[in-house]
């Protein structure tokens, strides 16, 4: 008999998770608690150690109808004027190095994407999981529903990709606490017909001031400019991609600054904010028949916009894990593939902590160092730990990046 796989949450990374052990004949249903299937969010990119998986399971070509190619992963921007400090080119250099292109996308698209790709029955909404219990054959799941009495069902893994608030991860790992940061995120979506030309281009642009940055990329193949801003976060608390801010509050945080960042704040109609809080790696992942994916395994801030690529990173290697597994090894195949991510996600966990602070210097000393060793920087290959995991081509040119491998 095949094994019988769960998938709690279906987001990006269960769905992937899904796409995946699919491709590797494995019987898995997802069980996610919405009614209706929606990514919340707005803009992510999709950097090349997330598009290779996507091409092994027929996807990569896809994104193309949605996302914009970068054309420069990273284009720095002082805050006061717009002076360039520094452009990082991608375009076709980023797949000779990595063997893929660099894109930025909707997440709704992108979810929409992997939806399409799943069977409509291997999908189960409005299935809100209350309970996780296990004996050493089986797991049992409780889910509430809108629709009627809790429904009960068993499995022989259960994979939690439930996100940050894991209800799956209480079975498995002790309660981790979150230390705020003292930052938070305010993320808008613009029209393009009314954001500045500049805004536009398939660039990710990094405007750097003292205490803050600003981001934003077009996605949606150009009819929607996303907008990120990391700021102090003030008596904000509230760690929710659905709480509302206000474009006022947002303005605020950025006068003085380029007149074209204040139009794209003001060409927005709404904001969303929520507070960042950092979380250490967890020290396991992997209890019995379950285990955790994703932010469920590890949550990070998004200063490498590495979340959902980590999540693809563990969907590739659980599949490979569970492909030729029965219900007498499958528990240590879970072992396994804990053994395979759990170190590298964690490495990307804590590396995810480093980069606001140079972002967010103060005019002075430090800051115009900072902006002198752009020269002689070079992001993209510096990226190789991140964007070159598990390709063997150009390997030893990739090596010779600053000793990251």
């Amino acid at each position: 008999m095949k094994l019988r796989i769960a998938i709690v949450g279906g987001g990006l990374g269960g769905l992937g998770a899904a796409l995946f052990l699919r491709k590797a004949g494995l019987d898995v249903t997802v069980y996610e608690q919405a009614p209706d299937l929606r990514e919340i969010g707005a803009g992510i990119v999709v950097p090349p150690n997330m598009v290779r998986p996507l091409g092994e399971i027929g996807l990569a070509d896809k994104l193309l109808t949605f996302a914009v190619r970068l054309d420069a992963a990273w284009e720095f921007r002082r805050w006061e004027d717009g002076h360039v400090l520094f452009v990082q080119p991608m375009g076709n250099e980023c797949e000779r190095l990595y063997g893929a292109h660099c894109y930025v996308a909707h997440r709704a698209d992108l979810l929409t994407l992997f939806q399409k790709a799943l069977p409509e029955q291997q999908l189960r909404l409005d299935h809100r999981c209350v309970n996780v219990n296990q004996d050493e054959h089986e797991v049992e799941l409780t889910f509430a529903t809108r629709a009627g009495p809790e429904a009960k069902i068993t499995a022989d893994v259960v994979i939690g990709a439930d996100g940050i608030h894991s209800t799956v991860r209480r079975a498995v790992a002790p309660k981790i606490d979150a230390r705020f940061s003292g930052l938070c995120v305010f993320r808008c979506l613009v029209p393009a017909n009314k954001a500045p030309n500049m805004a536009l281009r398939p660039v990710q642009t990094l405007w750097l001031g003292p205490g803050r940055h600003f981001v934003h990329y077009p996605i949606s193949g150009g009819q929607l400019v996303n907008v990120v801003a990391v700021v102090p976060a003030g008596e904000w608390r509230t760690e929710s991609w659905t709480a509302d801010g206000e474009i006022s509050d947002l303005a605020k945080e950025f006068e003085g600054w380029d007149d074209r960042l204040h139009q794209l704040i003001r060409s927005a109609s709404e904001t969303k904010r929520w507070a960042l809080y950092d979380r250490d790696p967890l020290e396991r992942w992997t209890v019995g028949g379950i285990s955790l994916l994703g932010d469920a395994a590890h949550a990070m801030l998004p200063f490498l916009a590495q979340g959902a690529a980590q999540a693809i990173e563990d969907a590739v290697a659980l599949a490979s894990c569970l492909r030729s597994a029965d219900r007498s090894s499958v528990r240590h195949a879970l072992q396994r593939y804990e053994e395979i991510r759990r170190p590298r996600a964690s490495r990307v966990q804590v590396m995810s902590r480093g980069r606001g602070g140079a972002d967010h210097l103060p005019d002075g000393p430090e800051q115009r160092q900072r902006d002198a060793g752009f020269a002689h920087g070079d992001p993209l290959r510096q990226s190789a730990w991140l964007y070159g995991h598990g390709l063997q081509v150009n390997a030893r040119e990739l090596e010779k990046n600053a000793g990251m491998t």
